[in-house]
C-alpha cells in the first residue's frame, strides 16, 4: 500500500528545514522532485573543508554507515532569517550534533554547552588556546567553529548546517501552537508574572520565543535553557508528524520555505540523498543529551563550563561507534542541574 501523500511533504520538510535546523526526527517518505524544488532556497557554504569525513574500517561489514551532522545556531532576532556562515563577531549560541544509526531508525541529539571552556585553534588574530567553545565562529566564522568540534569530540562529520534559531519560532507560527511537556517549573525573567509550571503547556509562536531564551527562571541556567530548546525541537516535530494540517498545500509550502531559507547548509552535503537515507526515522525515536560537565567557573574568557573530559569521552566514543542507545541506557539524562 503506498503511503499518504502528507508524510511524502514531510519528509521532504524534514530534510530541508526541521533535520537540519531541528535535527532529524520528521523524516517519513518522501519526494526527490518536491526537494530539488525547495534547495534552491538553501544557501551552501564551505563549513566542513577543515574536518575529516568519516572513513568506514577495512574489516566493517558492508552496508549503511551511522550518520553525523553538526547544528551551529544561534538565536538571533534578526529580521533577516537566512544564518551567516562566516560572521564577524557572531557566536554560535546552539552546538549540536547529530547522530543517525546505521540502522536509520533513530536519531541522538547531543548539545555541546555554548561556554564550554576547550582548546579554540588558532584563526585571524586568535592565536589559539582555551576560550568558550562558542567563540570559535566569531573568531573565523562556522568552518572555524567545525573545526573546534572535531578537535574537542574527533567525531568524523558527514554534513553540517548553520541555523538561526529564531526559524523555530516561524514553524510554531504555521503550525498555530505545539505542546511543550516541562519536568519543572520554568519562572520567565522577560515576562513579569508568566511561569510554566511542571506538565504540558499548549505555546503558541510568541510564548515559545520567550520561552526558549529563559536561563535564568529555569533549572540548571543555561543547562536548561538548553534541555528547553530540546524540548520544544521534540514538541514541534511531534506536531509536525501527527497532524493533518499538512494536507494544506499553501501552509506546507510555508513552512518549508521558513526551514530552507533558515538554514546554511555545507557545500558537500547531498540533500537528495539525505532524504532517502532517514525515510524510516520517527519524531518517538529521537533522544537528546548534554555533554558531561563538573562546574561553572570563571576564566579570562568570563564565566566558561568546565567538562568532565573523561565522561564526555565516552560519549563521544559511543557516537563513533553508534552506540548511544547503550550510552543513554547506562547515562539518563535528568532534569538539569546548576553547578
Amino acid at each position: 500500500m503506498p503511503k499518504p501523500k502528507r508524510r511524502r511533504w514531510v519528509k521532504v520538510l524534514i530534510t530541508l528545514g526541521i533535520v537540519v535546523a531541528v535535527c532529524a526526527g520528521l523524516v517519513v517518505g518522501g519526494s526527490l522532485l518536491l526537494a530539488a524544488r525547495y534547495e534552491s532556497r538553501v544557501e551552501r557554504s564551505d563549513i566542513l573543508r577543515d574536518v575529516p569525513r568519516p572513513t568506514p574500517p577495512a574489516d566493517q561489514p558492508e552496508g549503511p554507515q551511522p550518520l553525523n551532522f553538526l547544528l551551529l545556531g544561534s538565536d538571533s532576532r534578526s529580521p533577516d532569517p537566512r544564518p551567516i556562515a562566516d560572521p564577524n563577531g557572531d557566536r554560535s549560541d546552539t552546538i549540536m550534533i547529530i547522530h543517525i544509526n546505521a540502522a536509520r531508525t533513530d536519531a541522538f541529539i547531543f548539545s555541546i554547552p555554548r561556554d564550554s571552556y576547550v582548546y579554540v585553534p588558532p584563526a585571524g588574530r586568535w592565536p589559539g588556546g582555551n576560550n568558550k567553545i562558542n567563540a570559535a565562529m566569531s573568531f573565523g566564522g562556522a568552518a572555524h567553529a567545525a573545526l573546534t568540534v572535531y578537535e574537542l569530540t574527533k567525531i568524523p562529520l558527514d554534513g553540517a548546517f548553520v541555523v538561526n534559531f529564531g526559524a523555530v519560532n516561524r514553524m510554531v507560527d504555521v503550525v498555530g501552537s505545539i505542546e511543550v511537556c516541562l519536568p519543572y517549573t520554568v519562572n520567565s525573567s522577560f515576562r513579569r508574572g508568566t511561569t510554566w509550571s511542571q506538565g504540558c503547556h499548549n505555546m503558541d509562536a510568541d510564548e515559545v520565543e520567550v520561552f526558549v531564551r529563559e536561563r535564568y527562571g529555569v533549572p540548571g541556567g543555561d543547562f536548561g535553557r538548553i534541555h528547553n530548546q530540546q524540548l520544544v525541537v521534540q514538541a514541534l516535530a511531534k506536531k509536525i508528524a501527527s497532524t493533518g494540517w499538512l494536507t494544506n498545500p499553501l501552509d506546507l509550502d510555508r513552512l518549508i520555505t521558513v526551514a530552507a531559507e533558515s538554514v546554511t547548509v555545507d557545500q558537500d552535503t547531498n540533500l537528495r540523498q539525505l532524504i532517502l537515507d532517514l525515510k524510516d526515522i520517527d519524531p518517538n525515536r529521537m533522544s537528546f543529551a548534554t555533554v558531561p560537565w563538573t562546574r561553572t567557573m570563571t576564566t579570562d574568557a568570563g564565566s566558561s563550563v568546565e567538562l568532565d573530559m573523561a565522561a564526555a569521552r565516552e560519549l563521544f566514543e559511543a557516537v563513533i561507534n553508534d552506540e548511544t542507545a547503550e550510552w543513554l541506557a547506562a547515562h539518563p539524562q535528568g532534569v538539569p542541574q546548576s553547578s
